[in-house]
């Protein structure tokens, strides 16, 4: 019996300490040094985001980084791009949201890459995504993803990702 509890009272403590030195998605993007930008408007006649139910629908977002992966670009250079495509995505979530810790986690996840026809990397490139998301929210980052390659995007932009999420209950 005293095993017993003694095992349940270290779970708790566990627990507990988990719980209570949690960062918030913004406490880690803060301390990774990140910055989220503002809320840029949409090129055309959409919205940035549409929720159903506890379901988040966000709109195609790119970054600033012009060009075709595989000419223009390095596979690095793509991945940064997705990265910061990545900072974008954030941005909405927050504005959508109010507070990043309502995301209950990612669900589906398309990168599309401006890449020559030669250019069989995109999963590399849409990994500069996936990694920042998985670094601010863990495992609630992980997600189900196509990455694919594109002949071209709007405005020449490196990449394109659209995301899924899902929320916590209000």
């Amino acid at each position: 019996m005293k095993i017993f509890l003694k095992t349940l009272l270290v779970a708790i403590l566990v627990f507990c300490s988990i719980t209570l030195f949690a960062q918030s998605p913004e406490e880690k993007i803060k301390q990774m040094g990140l910055v989220i930008p503002e809320v840029s408007q949409p090129i055309a006649n959409y919205v940035k985001w549409r929720q159903v139910g506890n379901l988040l629908y966000l709109s195609g977002a790119g970054p600033k980084i012009y060009g075709k992966v595989g000419a223009d670009l390095s596979t690095e250079q793509g991945y940064e791009a997705a990265r910061a495509t990545g900072l974008e995505i954030l941005a909405v979530l927050k504005a959508a949201t109010g507070d990043l810790s309502r995301i209950k986690q990612f669900v589906k996840v398309l990168g599309m890459v401006n890449a020559t026809p030669e250019f069989t990397a995109q999963p590399a490139v849409i990994n500069g995504f996936s990694d920042l998301m998985v670094e601010v929210f863990g495992e609630k980052g992980k997600h189900a993803r196509s990455a694919v390659g594109m002949g071209s995007l709007p405005n020449n932009m490196a990449v394109e990702i659209e995301v899924i999420v899902e929320l916590e209950d209000e």
